[in-house]
């Protein structure tokens, strides 16, 4: 595998770690913005790893949406993904001005949804060896 997925797939395994310490917690104790921050990093990751794997130029964005579109010629099972709105956290929600912390039902919605981003890039990565 190319140094250059691995080391995105590294960084993407650092935000899991986060994500699944925090979600270890008690509910009230879950840092839930940090989680959905965590989740659309980790996301963004595995989707650029696919795109380098599909020899797709990897955009300087956050945008999940448009990496989604990107990839999902390819992999159309990345095109039936209900997204919500992941992309403010990994930009809009992060400053003070727009602060917010999402009910405990759409952090679990968000960890899935990266989980579920994961199985699908970790089969395509293991299936182009």
């Amino acid at each position: 595998m190319d140094k250059y997925v691995k080391d995105w797939l590294k960084k993407a395994e650092s935000d899991f770690k986060v994500i699944e310490h925090e979600m270890s917690l008690e509910s009230d104790e879950v840092v839930k913005d940090a989680v959905c921050f965590h989740c659309q990093q980790a996301i963004e990751k595995y989707l650029k790893a696919v795109m380098i794997i599909d020899n797709i130029d990897v955009p300087r964005t956050h945008s999940i949406e448009y990496l989604i579109q990107k990839v999902s010629n390819k992999h159309p099972e990345f095109g039936t993904l209900k997204l919500k709105d992941i992309s403010m956290f990994g930009v809009q929600y992060r400053y003070p001005d727009n602060y917010y912390v999402p009910p405990l039902k759409e952090v679990i919605f968000y960890v899935e949804l990266a989980n579920s981003i994961k199985k699908i890039s970790q089969k395509i990565i293991k299936s182009s060896k």
